[in-house]
């Protein structure tokens, strides 16, 4: 009788044991399901996105009431909105961090303008870009010296450009042939336009969106951006940056989606619409730059 009870119970452990590596076998093959879906997948399922920004104007940044906005959450906004995805959450992270904190998975995209480099590319896998920066130059009305370069300047004695004392503009002009008697040296851009304004300099240099702040904030008719400026080159190399949304290197359907709607936005004119807000002109649209080709320069 003793064994009679013996063969029951091994039978109902046997029992146990089968469902409960049926129950195993069906948690772990879930795991590998959820495991197999793809960061777009799950975006789209939940219908919101996680994106780490590093709180610094123009491209991304929280306004007093805790909004995210900026040219690079802006442009993400559009084209996520497009792809589905209709809310964006922001990690606020040291720029930095940015990039580490994408591999651990803390957030889901990177939208902080950041810069498409080669060694960046090693990292993360970059959408193509959503705009460019390079230098820009204003003058007075109708451009009298026909300034269109940092080689027009050196080429002419006469001309004098306003600079702010320390800015890499300095090290640009000089470069370019600009001779140091030519430099009117400001503390500020207020002071690079007040100077311009004053007649005692012929052009003002800064980075695009800059100098476009600056115009807008003195709303003076009679100063114009030189719009066919020739970036310098420096050292044999363009100065031009160009910056995008960052993924993780196994995101590539996430990426390639991302690019989809981002080329109807630049093929429409939607793109410009999105960036002016942000002090963005025609002058720093990306062309037809990919992040292949510059993950490669």
């Amino acid at each position: 009788m003793r064994w009679g009870w013996t063969a029951v119970l091994s039978c109902l452990l046997l029992v146990a044991g089968c469902g409960f590596g049926q129950q195993a076998r069906s948690v772990a093959g879930n795991e590998q399901t959820q495991s197999a879906e793809s960061t777009l997948e799950k975006v789209k399922k939940q219908g919101f996105v996680t994106v780490g920004f590093a709180n610094e104007k123009p491209y991304a940044y929280a306004t007093p009431d805790g909004k995210l906005t900026g040219e690079a959450v802006e442009v993400a906004r559009v084209v996520l909105s497009k792809m589905g995805i209709n809310e964006m959450n922001g990690v606020l992270t040291e720029f930095g961090s940015l990039i580490p904190g994408l591999k651990a998975k803390r957030f889901d995209i990177i939208t902080a303008g950041m810069y498409i480099t080669p060694a960046r590319a090693k990292e993360v896998a970059f959408a193509n870009p959503e705009y460019s920066i390079g230098e820009a130059l204003a003058v007075k009305k109708g451009n009298p010296l026909q300034l269109r370069s940092y080689k027009d300047i050196a080429l002419n004695p006469n001309a004098r450009i306003a600079v702010m004392s320390g800015a890499i503009e300095m090290e640009y002009l000089e470069k370019s042939g600009v001779k140091q008697e030519q430099l009117v040296l400001v503390p500020d851009q207020p002071s690079a336009i007040a100077a311009l304004q004053a007649g005692r300099a012929d052009a003002i240099t800064m980075t695009g969106p800059s100098l476009q702040a600056v115009l807008e904030s003195a709303n003076d008719s009679n100063v114009e951006r030189v719009m066919d400026f020739t970036q310098p080159e420096i050292d044999g190399k363009s100065i031009r940056g160009y910056g995008a949304a960052a993924f993780r290197k196994e995101d590539e359907a996430f990426v390639k989606a991302f690019n989809e709607e981002l080329q109807k936005l630049k093929e429409s004119g939607e793109l410009l619409k999105v960036l002016e807000p942000f002090g963005f002109t025609e002058q720093e649209l990306p062309a037809e730059m990919t992040a292949e080709g510059l993950s490669k320069q």
